[in-house]
C-alpha cells in the first residue's frame, strides 16, 4: 500500500471515529435535555425489554409450572401467590413480559411494512393504484377493528401466527392513511421529480428521498401504534380468542384471576393480584406515550 493510501485509510478512520463521537455526544445531550417523564419512560421501556428478553433466568418457576395448591397466598415459595390451577403468578408475569410485548411489537412491525410500504406507492403513483387501495382501506376502517378481529380469530384460530397476521392486517389501514397523507406532501418535491427522470427506480425512491423525510412522524406513529396493537392483543386474551393457555399473558391472567377481587375485603393482596397484569399494561402504554410525546414535541422544532 502507498503512502498516499495509508494517508487516506487513516484520514477515514479518524473521520469516522469522530462521526461516531459526535453521534455519541448529540445522544447524550439530548438525553440530559429531555424531560423527566421522558427519561421515566424510557427507564420503564428498557426494564420491560430487560424481562422479556431474560425472562427464563429471572422467573423462578416454568411458565406452566403447576404446583399442588391453587390460590395460594402471597409469600414464602410463590412471591405473588399461584393462580387457580396452582401455576406462580410472579412467574407468568414475568414470562407475559415476553409473549406479550414481544407479539404486539411484531405485529406493529409487520402493521407499519405493509401499511408503510402500499401507503408510499399510492403516493408515489397518483392513479388506478392510489384509488385501489384507498378504497379498499375505507372498507376496512369501516368496520370496528375488535369485532372484526374477534369474528376473523374466530373463523381461523386463536394461533400466535393467526393474531399477529390479522391484527397487523387491520392495523395496517392506519398506518397506510398517515403514511400516504405525509408522503403525498413530498412526492411534489423537485428532488423526486429529478429522481424520477434520472429513471430511478419507485423502491429507491420510497427509501432514499421520501421515507427519510416523513420519518418522524412515522415513528411516531409506531409508538403510538404499538400501544393500541399492545392493548388489542390484551383485550383478546382477556375475551379468551388471544394468545391461549398455558402461554402466559397479562390479559389471560387478569381474566383468570378476576374472581379473586371479590375477597379484597377478607385478603387485601389477593385482591390486588388480579390488577397486577393490568397495572402492567397500563404502566408500559403510559411510559411508551410519555416517550412518543417527547420525541413528537422535540422533532416538531418547538422550543419551550
Amino acid at each position: 500500500m502507498s503512502q498516499e493510501q495509508t494517508a487516506y485509510s487513516a484520514k477515514d478512520e479518524v473521520t469516522s471515529f469522530l462521526e461516531k463521537r459526535t453521534a455519541w455526544s448529540r445522544t447524550k445531550i439530548l438525553l440530559r435535555k429531555s424531560p423527566a417523564t421522558a427519561r421515566f419512560g424510557m427507564i420503564v421501556i428498557a426494564i420491560y425489554i430487560l424481562v422479556a428478553i431474560f425472562a427464563p433466568w429471572i422467573a423462578p418457576y416454568g411458565e406452566a409450572e403447576v404446583f399442588a395448591q391453587p390460590y395460594a397466598p402471597w409469600g414464602g415459595e410463590h412471591l405473588l401467590g399461584t393462580d387457580q390451577i396452582g401455576r406462580d403468578i410472579y412467574s407468568r408475569m414475568i414470562y407475559g413480559a415476553r409473549n406479550t410485548v414481544g407479539i404486539a411489537l411484531v405485529t406493529t412491525i409487520l402493521a407499519f411494512v405493509i401499511g408503510g410500504g402500499l401507503g408510499l406507492a399510492a403516493a408515489i403513483n397518483r392513479s388506478w393504484l392510489d384509488q385501489l387501495l384507498s378504497r379498499g382501506v375505507d372498507v376496512l376502517m369501516a368496520i370496528p377493528s375488535l369485532i372484526f378481529a374477534l369474528v376473523l380469530l374466530s373463523i381461523f384460530g386463536s394461533s400466535a401466527i393467526n393474531l399477529i397476521l390479522i391484527i397487523a392486517i387491520l392495523d395496517s389501514t392506519r398506518v397506510f392513511r398517515l403514511t400516504r397523507s405525509v408522503a403525498v406532501n413530498v412526492v411534489v418535491m423537485d428532488y423526486v421529480e429529478a429522481a424520477r427522470l434520472r429513471g430511478e427506480g419507485l423502491g429507491w425512491i420510497m427509501r432514499r428521498e421520501i421515507l427519510p423525510n416523513i420519518l418522524p412522524p412515522l415513528v411516531a406513529e409506531f409508538g403510538l401504534r404499538f400501544c393500541f396493537v399492545f392493548l388489542t392483543i390484551a383485550a383478546l386474551s382477556f375475551l379468551g380468542v388471544g394468545i391461549q393457555p398455558p402461554t402466559a399473558d397479562w390479559g389471560s391472567m387478569v381474566r383468570e384471576n378476576a374472581s379473586l377481587i371479590q375477597f379484597a375485603q377478607y385478603d387485601l393482596k389477593a385482591g390486588l393480584t388480579p390488577l397486577l397484569p393490568a397495572s402492567a399494561i397500563a404502566l408500559l402504554t403510559v411510559a411508551v406515550n410519555f416517550v412518543v410525546d417527547w420525541f413528537l414535541h422535540h422533532t416538531s422544532g418547538i422550543k419551550d
